[in-house]
């Protein structure tokens, strides 16, 4: 399947950051078998993770793709999304999640 860059995907994306590198490979593949367009790239730097690599994905398949996630037991350090050019984590809806004070 031929991975395509966020900007290539057109409308939103999300992005899943993780803590390992052995889990993001495993996010990938179980992705890539479900024929979710996806885009492994470098982690955004303003994400703190214990992985440098992360998976963007169409918005329009997050909620497929969470359900993979948990179903496989994928550990991950969460689901983010830019918004006003700053990554943010996203909610169960993919909308920015409240900050915690």
């Amino acid at each position: 399947m031929k991975e395509m860059r966020g900007s290539e995907m057109g409308g939103e994306t999300v992005l899943i950051a993780f803590d390992s590198t052995q889990q993001a490979l495993r996010a990938e593949m179980l992705l890539e078998y479900e024929d979710i367009e996806i885009d492994t790239r470098p982690t955004p730097k303003e994400i703190t993770a214990g992985c440098a690599l992360s998976i963007e994905f169409p918005l329009s398949d997050y909620l497929r793709a969470k359900a993979i996630m948990m179903e496989q037991q994928v550990v991950i350090r969460g689901y983010f999304r830019q918004f006003f050019g700053q990554y943010s984590e996203v909610d169960e809806s993919g909308e920015q999640k409240e900050r915690e004070e």
